[in-house]
């Protein structure tokens, strides 16, 4: 990760002494993680690490990954952060496929003096972070990074957030996820204190001491239940990625005077747009274009940025394309109102979409009018092959099994949807299935209804 030299300026400075880090009980003042990653750099380059190669991270404490991602970047190398939670097979595949030059599975040695001086500026245009996306099919590949994509951005992010030297940023969510990683070396970059969070219990135990949260929308849901109930907090920015925010939840959060930052993207293109309360605009440095697509109203987004990647790693495929210095990766939007500042309006993955009876529907904009429904925590739109009809639409709810809420459902849907936007199937689970970066498992839920994939088994109960 592309902070190492900003870890080890902190920690022979004035900050040296400031708390950098905390997980649980461990914690980190900046003079020692400077330290550990000075230390654990050393033992990289002695035990055969060299510039550029590949250093796969599966270790499970995230006190030791971020440890153990700046050590392979303080060696020039590119750290890629694996994801606790993949089984044994997943974990082997992925590591398979990717090759990586050196696999770090424990801790690296701690530091036991004082760090070294930083030295001078790395170069910004290596390669220095690699990250896994789970894209459109659900099967995880992985982007590389140079440095100067991720550091370059930081001065934008700095005045949309309002991130200070002295705050304490909360990270509600696994590093192997890029949206997470990042807030957390943001942090480190700026000499501010990162608290790495687990879950909805350990979000609502550190809000007392935050000013900052990074979160996913169903974890701002989270946040807010906390807050409503009296929580003592004295956060005041919450910076929202993965997907948008609705305006119940901002309404919820301006209650709290909280300031919300939602924000676009992709692992791939990084930051696109950002969304302050007026909808999403192009992040700075920006360009975005809404390219008409053939038999839809509805346009491609493409992006001019520096922050994007450089590729895929191991020649894998992906979302991704190119053309003329522009990028994307599938991601549909409503054609652009008159304007030269209107709102960017997205409405998914292109591939996303359900076709059906000759008509096509946006999940995003089922899921949008059904989610409100009293009882729903969540929900997830997808098809199911149909013999006559192409496809037709499946509604999957988190909810609890209670009597009605399907009749409730459909009386919602007849109201407020189009005929060919009506679900025709239902399933309830007590808990949708998520990725690493707090999404809905959207690939695996359409897998599941589908019965494209027989190793899918997420015990969907048909409602009635």
């Amino acid at each position: 990760m592309p902070v190492a030299h900003h870890v080890l300026t902190h920690g022979a400075g004035p900050a040296a002494r400031h708390e950098a880090l905390r997980h649980g009980d461990r914690s980190r003042t900046y003079a020692e993680l400077a330290a550990d990653v000075a230390a654990g750099a050393d033992h990289l380059r002695a035990t055969g690490t060299r510039p550029g190669q590949l250093v796969a991270l599966t270790l499970n404490d995230p006190v030791d990954t971020l440890v153990a991602l700046l050590a392979a970047d303080r060696a020039g190398a590119v750290g890629l952060v694996g994801d606790p939670a993949w089984g044994h097979h997943q974990r082997a595949e992925v590591l398979r496929t990717l090759s990586p030059d050196v696999v770090v599975p424990l801790p690296l040695p701690r530091g036991l003096g004082s760090p070294p001086d930083p030295g001078p500026p790395p170069d910004g245009d290596a390669p220095a972070w690699a990250g896994f996306s789970s894209g459109s099919t659900g099967r995880p590949r992985a982007v590389v990074r140079s440095r100067r994509s991720w550091t370059g951005s930081f001065g934008h992010v700095d005045r949309l957030t309002g991130i200070r030297p002295d705050d304490t940023v909360l990270v509600t969510g696994p590093l192997a996820s890029s949206l997470h990683c990042f807030a957390a070396v943001h942090a480190l970059a700026r000499g501010a204190r990162v608290h790495l969070v687990d879950g909805r219990a350990g979000t609502t135990a550190a809000l007392a001491d935050a000013d900052v949260a990074h979160v996913v929308p169903s974890r701002l849901d989270d946040l807010l239940d906390a807050l409503d109930a009296g929580v003592p907090s004295r956060l005041r920015t919450v910076v929202v990625g993965g997907a948008g925010t609705d305006r119940a939840q901002r309404v919820r959060a301006a209650a709290h005077r909280l300031h919300v930052i939602a924000y676009y993207g992709a692992v791939e293109l990084s930051f696109v747009a950002v969304d302050t309360g007026r909808g999403l605009r192009p992040f700075p440095e920006v360009d975005v274009e809404v390219r008409p697509q053939h038999g839809t109203r509805l346009g491609e987004v493409w992006v001019r940025s520096p922050w994007t990647c450089t590729g895929y790693l191991a020649g894998a495929r992906g979302p991704l394309r190119t053309e003329a210095g522009w990028a994307t990766v599938g991601d549909l939007a409503d054609p652009p109102a008159p304007g030269d500042d209107a709102a960017l309006v997205l409405r998914g993955r292109g591939d996303g979409a359900v076709l059906t009876a000759g008509a096509t529907v946006v999940p995003e904009d089922v899921e949008s009018a059904l989610r409100p429904v009293p009882g729903v925590r969540d929900v997830v739109v997808t098809g199911a092959p149909h013999r006559r009809l192409g496809a037709v639409v499946v509604g999957i709810v988190e909810a609890d099994d209670r009597p009605g809420l399907r009749a409730h459902l459909d009386r919602v849907a007849r109201a407020s949807l189009a005929p060919a936007q009506r679900p025709r199937r239902w399933y309830r689970l007590d808990a949708l299935p998520r990725t690493s970066s707090g999404k809905a498992a959207r690939a695996a839920l359409g897998a599941a209804v589908a019965g494209t994939d027989p190793e899918v088994h997420l015990g969907l109960e048909v409602l009635r």
